[in-house]
């Protein structure tokens, strides 16, 4: 199996999805300076500077997942327990704003989602428990027949 472009991928995409993701947000947080919006009678500077927030929180998080997928690629050894719990989160994350998105923005959207979701996922099941860096058989284990 091909663990390693897997995981070089999915932290190529993940890296691409991170400055992405903090624009969509500046854009949304112009569209709440310029338009004076607020959510029951919020500030609206609060609702700008929320919005921003989220934005580079949302973008750190994305950058973090794609170190850990980078990390796991280059030393081809799976993620340590807070990267996998980071890519699970991930994985998750992905999957509810897919569903959100289809009936947003629509089926290009949910697909770009479901193929980020797919490649987080593939990289923690390249990884998985299981995963030996050495194919070799193990000590005291019988020889194969």
């Amino acid at each position: 199996m091909a663990r390693r472009p897997i995981a070089l991928v999915t932290a190529a995409v993940l890296f691409l999805e991170a400055p992405g993701i903090v624009a969509i947000n500046a854009v949304m947080a112009r569209f709440v300076k310029i338009q004076t919006m607020s959510l029951d009678g919020m500030d609206p500077d609060a609702m700008y500077t929320g919005t921003w927030a989220l934005g580079i929180a949302s973008g750190i998080a994305l950058a973090l997942c794609g170190l850990v997928a980078l990390v796991a690629g280059i030393r081809d050894r799976r993620p340590g327990r807070v990267g996998r719990g980071l890519l699970i989160g991930c994985a998750v994350v992905h999957g509810i704003l897919g569903a959100v998105t289809v009936g947003l923005v629509g089926w290009g959207a949910f697909a770009f989602m479901m193929l980020v979701l797919g490649l987080i996922v593939l990289t923690l099941v390249a990884y998985g428990k299981g995963y030996e860096k050495s194919a070799g058989p193990h000590e005291g284990a019988p020889a194969p027949a």
